[in-house]
């Protein structure tokens, strides 16, 4: 196999191969697993290799957690959990200012604490925040830049993938990082609402893309008969987040087995509680769950080989030495490496942004004296602001999926969360108390 790039040395080829592969529209895993193969191939290490690597990097407990996540995310979406949660919170403050705006960004939140997931939790609750939204007088554009921003933040709201990847990876408890992520994310909720007053209100418009949902029942009861009713309806699916939130800190199960009991309960909610579970929806849950599992775990599969050609070639050392020559001031390292993970983000997922960053930055984090905890959250946040950023942010393209809008008006609708998204980062990142305050508590 000839030398790409004569002079550069193996490490530094593989990376430059990497973002090749990667503007040619090559997958992401398959861009990772070519580039290092490529490279092992110039370091003089067979090829059989490859095979105990990629086992070592997926044959790991906690990664466990990431197919029984994704998989109850998807049973709550599939047998009905979404939609009864969205009802009753459209009844308990739809009528307050903001109405449906508030009610949006409290069920993108509150999904948060089920799916873990930024794209999937677009597709699961976008089309009936949006119908709603547009039916209580904003734009689809800006309701479908609401979705975008506050189903990012699935991956800071516990219990988060992108969490469980970053505890995996910089080997930090991820008990810790799931009960220091939850202020920041409630935080970064409010930062959503503080854009609701600045919204441009049209009268009531009709949705044709999404006028096959449900209306709401009970329309014509008095407010606490129709309150009381939503809240019977959605007692199981709220209840949710405290099942799974609640195992964890206390204590009864460890977060990668909270991932299976999340996908029991769930099994248990649609068949018994709702009845909505049918065999073919539980079929069409474990295909949708599998593919994306399969997609996530792909990557980490062949960031495996990627992250051991980074160590032995010594990226870390050089690149970490690099960054960390940059400046003595610990603000101007911070704010590069947040620039570079904003950026990579816009145009990357989060699994594979960690594998390739982290133990790049993980050292220059040790060498700075940082707590793990918090920079773990503040890698999250910016990750989660990158999923959502212009031009490539991958729940833009799901939201006009989801819309039927142009990837450009959906942007312009994200605009106003994308500015109040940076100033709340910016807030997490100089303030570390926002999310090392209930850890220290519970130190």
């Amino acid at each position: 196999m000839p030398d790409l790039f004569p002079g550069l040395g193996a490490g530094t080829g593989m990376v430059i191969l990497f973002f090749l592969l990667m503007a040619l529209r090559v997958p992401v895993a398959f861009a990772l697993g070519l580039s290092a193969i490529h490279a092992m191939w110039q370091i003089g290490f067979g090829l059989e290799l490859a095979g105990d690597l990629i086992a070592a990097g997926v044959t790991k407990f906690s990664l466990l957690a990431i197919p029984f996540f994704i998989l109850a995310g998807t049973l709550m979406g599939t047998t009905g959990i979404a939609e009864r949660m969205i009802r009753f919170f459209r009844v308990l403050i739809g009528s307050t200012p903001g109405g449906m705006g508030v009610v949006g960004t409290v069920v993108c939140l509150f999904w948060g604490a089920v799916s873990g997931s930024g794209p999937a939790s677009v597709a699961a609750i976008g089309p009936m925040i949006v119908k709603g939204m547009e039916e209580d007088g904003y734009s689809r554009a800006y309701a479908a830049g609401l979705v975008c921003t506050g189903a990012a933040l699935s991956i800071v709201i516990p219990p988060s993938i992108g969490l469980v990847i970053y505890g995996v990876i910089a080997e930090t408890s991820i008990s810790q990082l799931f009960i220091a992520a939850i202020i920041p994310g409630l935080f970064m909720g409010l930062m959503m609402l503080a854009t609701l007053p600045f919204a441009r209100r049209e009268g009531p418009a009709a949705s044709p893309a999404l006028d096959a949902l449900s209306p709401m029942p009970h329309a014509a009861l008095p407010y606490g008969r129709r309150l009381w009713l939503s809240f019977r309806e959605a007692f199981w699916g709220l209840l949710t987040p405290l099942v799974i939130l609640g195992g964890i800190y206390s204590g009864i199960f460890t977060p990668t087995e909270a991932a299976l009991v999340a996908t029991v309960y769930a099994l248990g909610v649609g068949a018994l509680a709702y009845r909505t579970l049918t065999l073919r929806g539980l079929y069409e849950a474990l295909a949708n769950a599998a593919a994306s599992s399969a997609v996530v775990m792909l990557v980490v599969a062949y960031a495996g080989l990627f992250g051991w050609v980074v160590n032995v070639e010594d990226l870390i050392g050089s690149y970490s030495g690099a960054l960390l020559g940059l400046s003595g001031n610990e603000w101007v390292i911070l704010l590069v490496i947040m620039v570079v993970l904003l950026v990579a983000g816009m145009f990357m997922d989060p699994v594979t942004v960690m594998f390739i960053s982290l133990p790049i930055f993980l050292p220059v984090m040790r060498e700075m004296g940082w707590d793990p905890v918090w920079f773990g959250v503040v890698v999250m946040v910016n990750l989660a602001i990158g999923l959502f950023t212009p031009p490539v942010g991958i729940n833009l393209y799901v939201a006009a999926n989801v819309t039927r809008l142009s990837i450009e008006r959906i942007a312009r609708g994200a605009l106003p969360f994308l500015i109040a998204s940076l100033l709340g980062l910016a807030a997490i990142a100089a303030l570390p108390a926002l999310s090392l305050t209930l850890v220290g508590m519970l130190r």
